[in-house]
């Protein structure tokens, strides 16, 4: 089945053609590293990890770029009014406003972010590139805007002018009229000829005069505006044209939108041919965002005696396309799934051969636009059926590939379990189905002398070394 992928900028599922034979290139919006990404933004990444995986089970050689904003996301990003978030960030953590300290603390969130994508699993882009190490290809792009004519000057910035640029909300589908209502609400430059102009570049005036970190430009002395480093970047390592262009849906009225209206009125062509986009993470069916406060980060959920690799479970029962609500028992269920699905695994044979019917019907779902809950069913419908053990293992060996749960690593924990051990666990299993719990205590005091733990849950029990201090369940702890 022909890889297909639902299109933003077409509103329809579309078969997947890469520009270049097999070789993909793929651009995702990273974090603004001002604080800790939550698990609305981690939602968004785990997605885009699933796509990755998923061109790469279609045979794709994947270059992977991905952005972090260490300069230039002002507050109020539409125009050039507003702090820096990074700025917002020193302020907050009571830091010195010089360009080590900004430094220090952009690092300090990259590696958090880093450390969170590893915990899920997903797989590291190709290319890290910081806004700040990208000036030079900056100023190069909006050179070339300027030189077509699509921008003009005021005391506080160098602006786009989007009247110029035909289709500008062509992404959003949404009236120009309603964007200047939105732009409205924004504390603007006076001077700005359209409120939904942007800036491409801020200049060190008025509010910004003491900005930490500027380079000199031929518009002044400044810092870039957010959006146009995505473009620069994404330009500079994928070329003038590449495949895909990921990112949340909040990202597509204003982000996305200037994006292309840069790319395009820089180079006079389309640039990105597929534009794909996660849903939102919802507490209550409000948004997570930082903005809000509360946001909920992976280390708090792995301090409340979760796995990471629970909350990867649980965005995958949902299509990245549609909103997820998030709730403790919703991840505890998904932890008792993973933790069930893992225990299972540990007890299967050696892997031989993939069954080619559920790898077909697996294929199959993950190539109709990423269909993660039906790609879910489809390994519980393997366990439960009537295939070799040995072929179950290899199956699902296979799907792992793209489902990234680690169950390998689950499987090779398993080998290290006695057989004893596990007779003993079924045992006590049958006693306390019995409820003979008087003599399943007794198992449990004879799996305690072997050096073994076990914890009932809802899905079964699970077993721990105790030497190793970390249920069987947890492999990549």
């Amino acid at each position: 089945m022909a890889l297909k992928l639902y299109n933003t900028l077409g509103r329809k599922k579309m078969v997947f053609r890469p520009l270049r034979d097999k070789k993909v290139g793929l651009y995702t919006c990273g974090p603004t590293v001002y604080n800790f990404a939550h698990i609305g933004n981690l939602r968004t990444y785990i997605f885009e990890d699933i796509l990755k995986r998923t061109l790469l089970y279609n045979g794709y050689k994947v270059k992977h770029v991905m952005n972090i904003t260490d300069v230039g996301h002002l507050s109020q990003n539409e125009g050039a009014a507003g702090p820096d978030r990074m700025i917002i960030a020193l302020k907050r953590e009571k830091k010195k406003l010089t360009p080590a300290a900004l430094h220090k603390i952009a690092n300090f969130y990259t590696q958090a972010f880093q450390k969170d994508i590893e915990r899920l699993n997903i797989i590291p882009p190709n290319i890290w590139a910081k806004a700040t190490d990208y000036i030079k290809e900056i100023i190069k792009l909006i050179k070339k805007i300027e030189r077509n004519g699509y921008t003009y000057q005021t005391p506080l910035a160098l602006y786009f002018k989007v009247k110029k640029f035909k289709n500008y909300t062509k992404l959003a589908g949404q009236a120009l009229q309603d964007k200047i209502k939105a732009a409205r609400k924004i504390v603007i430059d006076p001077q700005k000829k359209h409120p939904a102009d942007f800036a491409l570049w801020v200049k060190l005036a008025g509010i910004h005069k003491h900005h930490i970190m500027h380079w000199p430009s031929p518009w002044g002395e400044g810092f870039p505006g957010w959006h146009i480093e995505c473009s620069a970047i994404s330009l500079a390592n994928l070329g003038p044209k590449f495949d895909i262009h990921c990112g949340g849906v909040d990202h597509i009225p204003v982000h996305h939108t200037n994006e292309i209206a840069q790319n395009e009125a820089a180079l006079g062509h389309k640039t990105v041919n597929f534009w794909l986009h996660g849903a939102f993470l919802c507490i209550d069916k409000e948004k997570m965002a930082k903005s809000k406060g509360g946001f909920v980060t992976l280390e708090e959920l792995i301090k409340k005696g979760y796995h990471p690799l629970a909350y990867r479970y649980l965005t995958l029962t949902t299509h990245y396309r549609q909103s997820l609500n998030f709730s403790w028992q919703s991840l505890k269920a998904a932890q008792n799934a993973l933790f069930n699905l893992w225990q299972i695994i540990s007890t299967l044979p050696k892997p031989s051969k993939i069954s080619p019917i559920f790898e077909k019907k697996f294929r199959a779902s993950i190539n109709n636009d990423l269909d993660m809950p039906s790609a879910l069913a489809l390994v519980w419908n393997l366990i439960k059926s009537n295939l070799p053990p040995n072929v179950k293992s290899s199956t699902l060996f296979q799907f792992d590939k793209v489902l990234g749960l680690r169950l390998e690593e689950a499987w090779q924990e398993g080998q290290k379990i006695p057989k004893n051990v596990w007779s003993l666990v079924e045992k006590r299993e049958k006693l306390r189905k019995d409820k003979k719990f008087r003599e399943a205590d007794e198992i449990r005091k004879n799996l305690k002398d072997l050096g073994y733990a076990v914890e009932d849950t809802l899905q079964g029990p699970l077993v721990k070394k105790l030497s190793q201090g970390q249920f069987l369940e947890s492999p990549s702890n």
